[in-house]
């Protein structure tokens, strides 16, 4: 019996916010950093790789970072052997100890180390966006010996699994029997649809198939019709590249034809609010003076940022995320304490996930915001 019969074993809860990446603020610095391209697509990659790490390393070591943290970093350097394809590392260590590794769905435009007390996280935390969660159904008809349906499932969140795929599934059912089994595939994709883990479902059936794809669609109600998206894969088709392999999502071809540069439903309506709110007072919503003040004052729902990211270089910043401000006197004002220069993308992203707020990544070309930044304000 297909295990659709009984529980859905792909099912997500809450969607991956900046909550991830609390661990990196439960405990004081200085922290490491480190952003690495691991795609193995090259002659002798783990050489390539070794020399990477080597000077990455002597640049910590150069910034101050003791032995034991640079070398919780190098134990794990290179270790995402088993994911193919183009893709990267995003590791982060304190005071001797490995707190937080992360697979990047891109390799990090160039290989970065740094050292300081907050860590530099932004970049990790752009690469999630824009955290769709979905479902892809791989649907093909074998007629070797007894003719069956084969079916693959997974879901996700793009564009994260395509390093680090969701739960998959991979089962076999006799075509004699598609037209009964389909409606229970069908009910636990509604399932997912129903609880906001498949905002988005994509059905590819192989050239051929579309026979096995029709039962399943026409068996998925009208509010999950209006999620699906289908696609067929023709083999001999030159511009159709193969399957990525080991450790890539399921239909990530597919996947990323469709999804890049569309976003998630919330952040849809995050944006339509945004704009409203840059209407009415644009000097609240728009520019770093408008998202320091919204983070001082715990106001901030989503830090907004465009990308590529462009942010004015330094923030000044006390002992608490809210404190925060565009110069020491205006902090000291306010009694912070341990006033320091940081880089504004690590304080601004510090001062985010210690408040709460959300984040939204948006291309330059869909919307400008004044200094890279602007703030969705608490009401």
């Amino acid at each position: 019996m297909p295990a659709w019969r009984e529980e859905c074993p792909y099912a997500r809860e809450d969607a991956v916010k900046l909550s991830f990446l609390d661990r990196l603020y439960e405990q004081p610095g200085p922290w490491a950093s480190v952003y690495l391209d691991t795609s193995r697509d090259v002659r002798d990659p783990e050489k390539a790789l070794s020399l990477r790490w080597r000077h990455l390393r002597d640049a910590l070591v150069a910034a101050g970072a003791d032995d034991d943290t640079v070398g919780a970093l190098g134990e794990v350097i290179g270790a995402d052997r088993e994911v193919a394809g183009r893709h990267g590392q995003a590791l982060f260590a304190a005071r001797g100890r490995l707190v937080l590794v992360e697979e990047l769905p891109e390799p990090p435009p160039r290989d970065t180390a740094r050292f300081g007390p907050l860590p530099y996280a932004l970049p990790l935390a752009v690469q999630y966006a824009p955290d769709i969660p979905y479902a892809a159904v791989a649907l093909e008809r074998l007629a070797d010996g007894a003719e069956e349906v084969v079916v693959e499932v997974e879901s996700g969140r793009w564009p994260m699994s395509r390093v680090v795929p969701g739960p998959s599934d991979l089962y076999r059912v006799a075509a004699a029997d598609w037209e009964q089994e389909a409606p229970h595939l069908a009910g636990r994709l509604e399932e997912l649809a129903g609880r906001g883990d498949a905002e988005v479902i994509v059905v590819r059936a192989d050239a051929g198939d579309e026979w096995a794809r029709g039962v399943l669609v026409n068996r998925l109600p009208r509010r999950v019709r209006d999620r699906l998206l289908t696609v067929q894969s023709v083999a001999t088709a030159e511009d159709v590249p193969p399957r990525p392999g080991v450790g890539r999502a399921l239909l990530e071809n597919e996947l990323t034809r469709l999804l890049d540069g569309r976003f998630a439903a919330a952040d849809r309506g995050r944006l339509d609010r945004y704009r409203a709110q840059q209407a009415r007072e644009p000097s609240a919503a728009d520019g770093m003076t408008a998202v320091v003040a919204a983070l001082h004052r715990g106001r901030a729902d989503t830090l907004l940022v465009n990308d590529p990211v462009r942010l004015p270089a330094r923030v000044w910043a006390g002992a608490e995320p809210t404190q925060l401000a565009l110069s020491a006197e205006e902090l000291r004002a306010a009694r912070a304490t341990a006033v320091r220069e940081e880089a504004a993308e690590d304080a601004l992203l510090w001062a985010a996930v210690g408040t709460g707020a959300e984040l939204l990544v948006v291309p330059s070309g869909t919307l400008t915001l004044r200094d890279g930044a602007g703030v969705l304000l608490r009401y």
